[in-house]
This record gives structure tokens, sequence and C-alpha cells, in this order.
């Protein structure tokens, strides 16, 4: 919509924004009308690439949300009997829809969030990938069958939808982590009720548009994913309700520690993907270009605002100060704008308050013996957007701020001599979710990856910490939470298992020799 010019973001109007986003609602199926209408709660939907209100829309309460869980909890007791195959074609359905309407779901992306064109495409794509990747699991929803010490015995393992699964979610991946739990909740059998972030509540709007319709082109019952835009104090029935044995939560560390122990209050389980505070070794022998490539993407993409951004570089003295120069030349370079903009890399931070915590945060670096090289200002546009120059800042030792997640582009830089004192600083921090070396020797690459190496969830070798495929589970370690979604066997977390024995002998042997005659 519009360009990008050294030291000023010029940006589209709020009128254009707001039409686009009519415009991508309707096209997905959702009723503009309805969802602005007048109603006693509400909720305003804002736009990051100007700092704009948009309009306000329909917001759910407290009553709301408890009705959405017995409405959903009737439609998985019809849902739980239907064959798994079965349920597979309503994915099948809405991954069908995604890949028709990916375009309008990537302009709400980045109407809500300020994500650039590629990126949000990207998103949808990772929901279209996970829909693919769910319909061959509902023929894949495998038990075990196990050797029984008593003869006439089979001993085996089922496994049987759960229930109604609350999901929420954050507002840097709107749509992806929502699809991530739904598409493999679906067809495990289970029902499911969203509470998107308040921030991109149109981005949810539409994908639960879409949603519904697959539902219906596939024959399946009705609310089956329902979603309750609210406030987090309206939401409290999502960790409260027994009707609710899965909860999966996507947010910040703090959000993590109040819900978890009130969820494990009522013997429910829970799924949580939080804070990273991720990081990159590179060693003397890295290919530098693969190097820079990999940590400005994870280090500068989405503006910071991954949970796998990259946060940290442990880098070798020896190649240091070149690795520091080739990285402060490309973060001059980077188009910072409009996020609609073509050849845009970088869009805008959410809002306000993260500008103030990526200052803080700068600020705090330089007084515990930091220097920015590079970056840390904001660019001229709008007086409500956030448009911020990826900051690098060289560090002399780990301090308290760099042991914190900022969500902004901040990557500090840290220096080692020896391979062990490098992955002591990687793992000493309280979160544990991606993480990456750049190496040339197998030897290296074989020990940050073994058990005495990375303490994360993701550890990776010559890439950077983000852009997971959803082939293999996501998920972190220590203070991340310990959840996996997505791929490889995270299906089990949204079912239940049953462990079987059926005699087919005539007699009642008991097990482990017990006589009981």
């Amino acid at each position: 919509m519009s360009t990008s010019i050294a030291g000023t973001v010029v940006l589209p109007t709020t009128d254009q924004l707001r039409e686009l986003a009519q415009a991508s609602l309707r096209r997905c199926g959702v009723d503009v009308d309805a969802l602005t209408a007048p109603a006693p709660t509400r909720i305003t939907a804002r736009t990051p690439v100007t700092g704009d209100d948009l309009f306000d829309i329909r917001a759910a309460d407290g009553r709301d949300v408890e009705a959405a869980i017995d409405t959903a909890h009737a439609a998985f007791l019809r849902w739980r009997t239907v064959p798994a195959p079965v349920r597979g074609q309503l994915v099948k359905r809405l991954g069908e829809l995604l890949t028709e309407h990916k375009a309008d779901v990537a302009a709400l992306i980045g109407i809500e969030v300020g994500k650039i064109t590629s990126e949000a495409l990207g998103e949808v794509q990772e929901m279209i990938d996970i829909c693919d990747f769910a319909v061959g699991l509902s023929r894949q929803l495998d038990g075990r069958t196990m050797p029984s010490e008593r003869p006439g015995h089979r001993l085996m393992e089922t496994w049987h939808p759960v229930g109604v699964v609350g999901v929420i979610s954050a507002f840097n991946f709107p749509a992806a982590v929502w699809s991530w739990n739904t598409a493999l909740a679906i067809v495990c059998g289970d029902a499911v009720v969203w509470k998107p972030a308040q921030l991109a509540t149109l981005t949810a709007a539409a994908c639960s548009a879409l949603f519904d319709r697959a539902a219906r082109d596939a024959g399946a019952p009705e609310n089956l994913n329902i979603m309750v835009s609210t406030n987090p104090a309206d939401s409290q029935a999502l960790l409260d309700s027994p009707r609710v044995p899965v909860v999966s939560a996507t947010g910040s560390e703090r959000m993590g520690q109040q819900i978890a122990p009130r969820v494990a209050a009522r013997f429910g389980r829970s799924i949580l993907e939080l804070g990273g505070n991720n990081a990159a070794i590179v060693t003397p022998s890295a290919d530098l270009d693969i190097a820079v490539r990999g940590i400005v993407f994870a280090a500068a993409g989405t503006a910071g605002q991954r949970c796998t951004t990259m946060r940290r570089v442990i880098v070798h003295r020896d190649i240091a100060d070149e690795l520091v120069a080739r990285l402060a030349q490309v973060y001059r370079r980077l188009p910072i704008g409009d996020p609609f903009g073509e050849g845009t890399l970088v869009g805008p931070l959410i809002d306000e308050r993260a500008h103030a915590n990526m200052m803080s945060a700068l600020e705090r670096a330089q007084e515990q013996g930091g220097t920015v090289v590079a970056g840390g200002g904001r660019r001229e546009s709008s007086a409500d957007s956030y448009y911020v120059e990826p900051a690098i800042v060289t560090m002399p030792a780990q301090p308290e701020v760099v042991r914190q997640e900022t969500f902004a582009p901040i990557l500090y830089v840290l220096t080692y001599t020896e391979l062990e004192e490098a992955i002591a600083i990687h793992n000493d921090v309280p979160q544990g979710l991606s993480s990456a070396i750049f190496t040339m020797n197998q030897r290296e690459a074989e020990h940050f990856i073994a058990a005495d190496g990375s303490d994360c969830g993701i550890v990776n070798v010559n890439i950077g910490t983000s852009g997971a495929e959803i082939g293999g589970a996501f998920g972190g370690e220590k203070t991340t939470g310990g959840g996996r979604e997505s791929g490889s066997d995270a299906w089990r977390a949204y079912m239940r298992r049953a462990t079987n024995t059926v005699n087919y002998s005539t007699e009642l042997p008991l097990a482990q020799g017990v006589n009981f005659a």
C-alpha cells in the first residue's frame, strides 16, 4: 500500500485498512453487521500499522463463556463416536477453505498484528500444512499391543477423545496456534472453545467462520469450535470448568504461572507455550554467510515478536568482531515500514507498551555494561504506531536484562572461548524454547544436540531459532512450560489413554502369580 523511506515510514490510511478488513471478513463468511452490532460488552479492533482504532465488535462475557463450554461439550458427545477418518474430512475441508481464502486471512493478520505480507501468508500456509498433517493423522491414531504375562490374554492400549479443549492464543500468531490445536483436537474427537487475543479478534472471527463453513460442508455437528472474544477476567471458566479437561495456552511466563496451578487444582491438563530466550552459538568453523542470514531473520523477523525470536548470540571471541560488523551492516539496511509495502522486512511493534518495554530493556542493558552497536531508534510515523530499528547490543556477560525475554527486536551478543562455556551460557536462562548452533564441525553439532548440550525443546544446526515445521512437535522446557503442539505425537495431549486386558481363555489367572483361590 505504501513505501518506506530512510528514517520515515509512509503508511496507508486507517480507512484503507478498515475497508480491507471488512472486505476480507465478508469473503471469509463473517457477518460484519452482526459482528459490529451494539452489545453490552464490546472490544475495539485496532491496527498497529497506523496505531488507530478500526471499529468496535461484540464480545463475550463470563456467562457467554460458560454457555460456550456447555454447548461445545454437547457437540463433543456427538463427535466422539464419529470414526476418526470421517472426522478428518472436516479438517480436510478446512484446509481447502484456508487455501481459497489465504490472502484474506493473511490480510487480517497484517492489519491486526503488523506482520509483513510474506510472513502473514506463511502463517496461513502453516495452517494449511497442519490440516494436511491432521488428515493423515486421522487414520493413524494408533495404540499398541504388549505381551501379556498371562496365557490366553491380550494386553493393549487404546486412545479416546478427551472432551472440550480450551485454546488461549496470543496476538503474535493469531491464527496458526489455533489451527495447531484445533486441527489435532478435531481429528482426535474433541471440541474446542477458543479465546483469541483481544488484539487479534478479527483474524479469529474469520478463522471461526471458515471452520463453521467446513463443518457444514462436511456434515459435522455445529459448535465443534466456538470462539469467545473476551477479556481475561471473563474467560476464567475455561480454567476452572471440569468440562474443559485440556487447556492449551500460549503467552507470557507470567500468564503460565497463573494458569498452570489453577488448571492443575482441578486435575486438568495444561499445554503451555510460554516465553523464549532463544540463542545461537556461532563457532569459529561456522559458515558466516549462512549464520548472518539465519540470525537476521530469527532476530528481526516479525519485529522480534515471535516466541522463537533469537534474542542472544553467543559467538567465539576469534570471530566476534567480524560477525558483529556483518550483522550491523545488514541491520542498518533493513527495510522498515508499512507491512503491506513492497520490500518491507520489518513491520511495527504491536503497541506503545511493547515500545516502552524495548526502550527500558535497552536502557537497562547499557546500565549493565552493554553497548548498542546498531539500531534501537524509532522511525517517524504516525503518533500511535511504533516502528523501531532492530537493535544489536554487545554485552560483557549475561546480566539480569539478558536473562529476561523482551518481546521486541533486541539481539544481545556475548562471547566465549570454549564450547562448554558457550553451552553453559546458553542454558543459563530460565526459558528453554528454541536454540541453534552454527558450525561446520560435526563434533560440535553433535555435542549441542546431545543430552549435555542445549536444554531447549527445539535444537537446530545451521539454521536460526524460528521457522519451525509442523511435522515436528513444537514446544520447550523450563519456564517455557513443557507443552508440545503441532506434529510428531503431540496429538496424544488431546486424548485419554486406556490400558485394556482381554481374557479370551477359559481360565482366570491373576497377574504376578497371585493365588486367591
